[in-house]
């Protein structure tokens, strides 16, 4: 019996099969219905409506709120032998007129816009004219006020509803907890619409958080050290950090490039490009870059300061290992990351309940980085998700950290934040517990409280861990008004008074200075080939980047990695046993077949 959505999935894109819940949203939208997808970060959320677009008749209207991803999509789309285009505003007007004219004859498949054209009324009468096959709004947590992609024209969207009733809507999203789901709902009138819920779950990656040493660009270089040649992304507090931290990296011998919005846009607009086009660049950079990057071979996303939210570090850390292979995500974070951030947060315009909200983030996405609990639990159950038993594939659970009684220095620390007034930052305060006579220490005259020295039995680094996790546990926050310094909460008192027990997590042991650490992780997550497989593949990726370069495309929209390591592993003989690798299509096999073939015979 013929099964079309089957059949266009293999001929079209390569697959074999479809994934999760593919098959039914695919259903479901080809046949008319409404939907809500949520589905992490590579897990396949585009074909739920590129396969419907081409079985419904018409063109699917793509809401799509970045010209870049547009762009990268229409193109691996053309490579599949789809009939699809973009409209935004790097088309001049002929070249707009012409798309259109395409739409109007009906020579369209799909057609992204973003959602400023789609709203203007010459382009809604344009649709009245054009026989529409579906809508689907991509990152459609853009809808939502409270998220960090806020885009207020996607709140009009509901025009597409009310004056196409008839016409399909599909929303999706990697990112959404329970009430952005419900916002998107409301906002969209999906109210109706059937949701299917992925797991939030990224198996395939590896999650690493390390305690700050300094600037924690040396822990970086050690992480780094074991992804050498390999595609990544840095993530960093600002915009004078990430010039900083990329000029440290170039120094080293790391092929790194800066993003930020303060750029030239010309030069960040060439710097994203050479991340897309050539492997081996490690992008550093704000969240200013990062959604609508499809870059699927991204192996390894550092954050080298601390994240605004746990949603925030979750989508930022989604963009490693879109392909399904194993990657490695890392943090380090101190106690000034918080401090910045609150200040970030509390000087920044939005309303009070904006702030308590973003501070109440914060204050979860610091209470993550201090648990001892598996990190995949904790990420999970942050989104209403179960996760049943330990990962094994965290730092956590690969290297479970020892705990230590902290009652008595907590107290000690609490007490010393009192004495000296709440009016002063960690550093200060560990210096009268250790009973370091500095001159800002005898200037305020602190040698003379009762508790001068009395926490001289910890170095400073475990007192910084001691404040950190003071912090993370709510029982001290940081006074912005006065640069940061530490006052207690009421949650505190009862330490105080010895009713509460504390127990805190050991500081690591600080690594000889100079000596490189793989972190005990990267080993386990490299892709391993046997070496005449391992030739193929190099052949190929070098073939691929000339490619890419010629047609000036991002490299993976001509075959991604998985794909290249499939045919290398399997060494076909002709063209028929290359059509039955996973990813090659017929419109891919007709055009590079034989390309292919040639370099795997040039590699034996």
């Amino acid at each position: 019996m013929s099964d079309p959505a089957l059949d266009l999935l293999r001929r079209v894109f390569g697959h074999p099969g479809f994934r999760g819940e593919q098959r039914q949203i695919v259903d479901h939208v080809a046949g008319g219905g409404d939907a809500l997808v949520l589905m992490p970060t590579g897990g396949g959320k585009s074909l739920c409506y590129q396969l419907p677009a081409l079985l419904r008749d018409g063109c699917a209207l793509v809401v799509s709120p970045l010209i870049a991803l547009m762009q990268d999509q229409v193109e691996a789309l053309r490579q599949l032998g789809v009939r699809a285009a973009f409209l935004n505003s790097t088309l001049d007007a002929n070249a707009a007129a012409d798309v259109e004219r395409q739409l109007l004859a009906g020579e369209l498949d799909l057609l992204y816009v973003a959602p400023e054209r789609l709203l203007t009324n010459r382009f809604l009468s344009l649709l009245d004219r054009a026989r529409i096959a579906l809508f689907a709004i991509d990152e459609a947590h853009c809808v939502s006020q409270w998220g960090h992609d806020f885009r207020p024209e996607y709140r009009q969207l509901t025009v597409l509803h009310e004056r196409w009733p008839d016409v399909p809507r599909i929303a999706l999203t990697a990112t959404a907890d329970a009430p952005t789901r419900r916002e998107i709902a409301e906002r969209l009138a999906l109210e109706d619409a059937r949701q299917f819920v992925s797991s939030f779950d990224r198996p395939n990656l590896r999650y690493r958080i390390v305690h700050k040493d300094g600037g924690g660009v040396r822990q970086l270089l050690d992480f780094l050290d074991a992804h050498r040649g390999e595609s990544g992304i840095v993530y960093a507090f600002s915009r004078k950090r990430v010039e900083t931290v990329a000029e440290q990296l170039q120094a080293a011998g790391i092929n790194a490039l800066p993003y930020h919005a303060g750029m030239d846009a010309s030069l960040r607009a060439q710097n994203q490009r050479r991340f897309l086009q050539q492997d081996g660049i490690v992008m550093v950079a704000t969240i200013a870059f990062g959604m609508g990057i499809d870059k699927p071979d991204v192996r390894f996303v550092a954050h080298v300061d601390l994240p605004k939210s746990i949603e925030g570090y979750y989508q930022e850390t989604g963009r490693a290992g879109r392909d399904g292979e194993a990657a490695e995500v890392w943090l380090s974070y101190g106690l000034g990351d918080v401090v910045n951030l609150r200040q970030l947060i509390q000087q920044g315009e939005a309303g009070e309940e904006r702030k308590r909200l973003e501070l109440r983030k914060l204050d979860a996405l610091l209470g993550y980085c201090e648990s001892t609990q598996c990190r995949r639990q904790s990420l999970l159950g942050w989104f209403g998700e179960a996760h049943g038993g330990a990962c094994g594939n965290c730092d956590n659970c690969l290297d479970p950290p020892r705990s230590w009684d902290g009652t008595q220095a907590a107290r000690k620390a609490l007490s010393c934040v009192y004495r000296t007034g709440q009016r002063f930052g960690a550093g200060h305060i560990i210096d009268v517990l250790r009973g370091v006579a500095t001159d800002k220490v005898k200037q305020w005259n602190h040698e003379t409280l009762s508790t001068w020295a009395i926490g001289s039995d910890l170095d400073e680094r475990q007192w910084r861990g001691v404040f950190r996790q003071l912090v993370a546990g709510g029982l001290l926050e940081a006074d912005i008004e006065h640069h940061g310094a530490l006052r207690l909460t009421a949650l505190s008192g009862p330490v105080l008074k010895g009713e509460i027990e504390l127990r805190f997590r050991h500081e690591p042991e600080k690594p000889a200075r100079g000596r490189r650490t793989r972190g005990g992780a990267a080993t386990a997550v490299a892709i391993d080939l046997d070496p005449e497989s391992q030739l193929r593949f190099d052949a190929l990726r070098e073939w691929r980047s000339n490619m890419a370069r010629e047609q000036n495309v991002p490299a993976y929209v001509i075959f991604h990695d998985s794909t290249l390591r499939a045919i290398a592993q399997a060494a076909p003989d002709d063209l028929d046993e290359l059509s039955r690798v996973p990813g090659i299509g017929a419109s891919k096999l007709d055009r590079y077949g034989e390309a292919v073939l040639q370099q795997l015979f040039d590699a034996a």
